[in-house]
């Protein structure tokens, strides 16, 4: 394996995208300023390399510092934006309240972010701490509290005379994403009407104008259910150079226009979307690249020279001569910076230390990658059902397929394998409904777009489904009967109207029960272990027409 360590000089300033001016008498008139804006979205927690030595912020400092770097010695200027969603993912993280992750932003020397939904995961003293702790400042120009903007709505850079504005936006589902305790008092307005208001006047004081979002990328503007995103707005909002956008963790690649190209492969060409004059683009999740668009300003004029996104160090699997399969990086390895390295390490041992204890074991993987538990049943759906029902003596039960983080890999299982699938800390609740009651709730849920982190993954319960709509159902074997009462587990974040489910945390039967989801599927996979897979195989549990 090729391996390349970076070189990296000193940087004499990193903050305030590398050393710029602080003259204000604006850009000179025919001289070509180089600007290049580096760009990450939806973290979610990775401070720390994958088990294959993928991603990590050691390796992506290296990256980061040699761009800058490079930009610097030829006489350009660099902004490092982050789309959003830096909490909740990986237990270390988790369990540290994303403090190494802030902490390693703050190495990093990144010059603003997006405020994600998900750092409304936790309660709002977290979040106060998160931002006391950034050295840098988290933006939205559409979160409200009590009428006023509860973040700076934009920041202004001065690159060597280039006033660059960058302007915060959040998308309205976050009201439905969240826990309603942790956002009280808080109002998520349109972003798209927001940025219709901000971005006139932002062409007032700058020259460019970026927006960094956590909306989401949907091709050729189809959202579906979910609140409209980026493309949306650069159609509907004139005058944006530039989106930085997250939320929907994808390469914002395109295979044509409004044709996203699914395949990617990492070190491959990507062309960002483009739409009514404005660059939008993403960069999977993660850290698993560094975006980086690379801009000439002269005269008015901010084109687009060279865009690309860079891996760090990510992996494919390679089958050698002899049978066996090693994971082997796309492009020449990234050496680890050891002040990131040195920073990190001491929250790394500690979430070790509380995670790796053995809890139990399965003969197969329990599928619960995001690309497959919103699409479609699987058996960690059910088996999270199971163990929410066990535990409640429910009849049955419905999971958001959004709270469903990872899979459970084949063989020995430890707490740290639990909290990766389970990193919300929701608690499980139960309702008693009448037959009709159940059937009302079921075709809420069934309309759920698959792709979405609302889409259901059941437990006890078989449906026929025909047009969206159940046209058959069957609990414990036997037909559902309207008059008959039924006790259905759910996760407090659905109870309380999360991903847009019925509320029913007003029901007169309505009960929560206090116990964490991750307590209750460890205290399953210990007590059932050692598990096997195919037992919780949905076959035909739920079937559409």
């Amino acid at each position: 394996m090729q391996r390349i360590t970076f070189t990296l000089s000193a940087i004499a300033c990193i903050a305030l995208a590398g050393c710029s001016s602080l003259t204000t008498s604006g850009p000179a008139p025919d001289k070509t300023y180089m600007i290049t804006v580096l760009h990450t979205n939806d973290h979610h927690g990775r401070f720390w390399k994958n088990r294959d030595g993928e991603y990590g912020m050691a390796a992506r400092k290296t990256v980061i510092d040699s761009i800058r770097s490079e930009v610097q010695a030829k006489g350009g200027y660099s902004l490092l934006l982050d789309g959003g969603d830096v909490n909740t993912g990986v237990p270390e993280s988790d369990l540290q309240d994303a403090v190494p992750d802030f902490r390693g932003m703050n190495l990093l020397g990144y010059d603003a972010m997006a405020v994600g939904n998900h750092e409304f995961d936790k309660p709002p003293t977290v979040l106060k701490m998160q931002r006391a702790l950034a050295t840098f400042p988290m933006l939205s120009a559409n979160i409200y509290r009590k009428g006023e903007r509860a973040f700076d709505p934009y920041k202004v850079f001065n690159l060597g005379g280039v006033r660059v504005a960058v302007v915060g936006l959040t998308t309205e589902d976050t009201q439905k994403m969240v826990h309603p305790d942790n956002i009280r008092d808080m109002e998520f307005r349109n972003p798209i009407q927001e940025a219709a208001k901000v971005v006139p006047e932002l062409r007032g004081k700058a020259d460019v104008v970026i927006a960094a979002t956590h909306m989401g990328h949907y091709a050729n503007g189809n959202h579906g259910t979910q609140a409209p995103g980026d493309v949306e707005m650069a159609r509907a909002v004139k005058g944006i150079d530039l989106v930085v956008g997250g939320h929907t963790q994808n390469p914002a690649c395109m295979k044509a226009e409004n044709v996203l190209d699914t395949a990617y492969v990492p070190g491959a060409e990507c062309q960002p979307d483009r739409q009514n004059g404005t660059w939008i683009v993403q960069a999977h999740e993660w850290g698993k690249y560094v975006g980086r668009a690379d801009f000439e300003y002269r005269n008015g004029e901010f084109k687009l020279v060279k865009y690309s996104l860079v891996p760090i160090n990510l992996k494919k699997p390679v089958k050698a001569a002899d049978g066996k399969t090693t994971m082997v990086t796309y492009t020449p390895e990234i050496a680890e910076n050891k002040d990131m390295l040195a920073l990190l390490q001491p929250f790394q041992d500690f979430g070790q230390k509380q995670l790796l204890v053995e809890v139990g074991s399965t003969d197969g993987k329990l599928e619960g990658d995001r690309s497959v538990v919103r699409t479609k049943p699987t058996a960690l759906g059910v088996m999270i059902g199971q163990a929410m029902m066990e535990k409640t003596r429910a009849d049955f039960a419905v999971m958001n397929s959004g709270g469903v983080r990872d899979s459970l890999p084949a063989g020995k299982l430890n707490y740290k394998d639990v909290l990766t699938v389970h990193p919300f800390g929701n608690t499980v609740c139960v309702v008693e409904l009448t037959g009709k009651e159940v059937l009302d709730f079921l075709n809420a849920a069934v309309k759920m777009s698959p792709g979405s982190g609302a889409f259901p993954q059941f437990a006890g319960v078989k449906l026929l489904i025909e047009s969206n709509n159940v046209k058959e159902a069957s609990i414990a074997g036997k037909s559902l009967e309207a008059g008959k009462t039924y006790r259905m587990a759910i996760n407090n974040f659905v109870a309380a109207g999360g991903d847009g489910y019925p509320k029913l945390t007003g029901h007169p039967s309505f009960v929560d029960t206090g116990y964490v989801d991750a307590d209750v599927l460890r205290s399953y996979i210990t007590n059932n272990s050692p598990l096997r897979a195919a037992q919780y195989d949905p076959a035909d549990s739920v079937v559409r027409k």
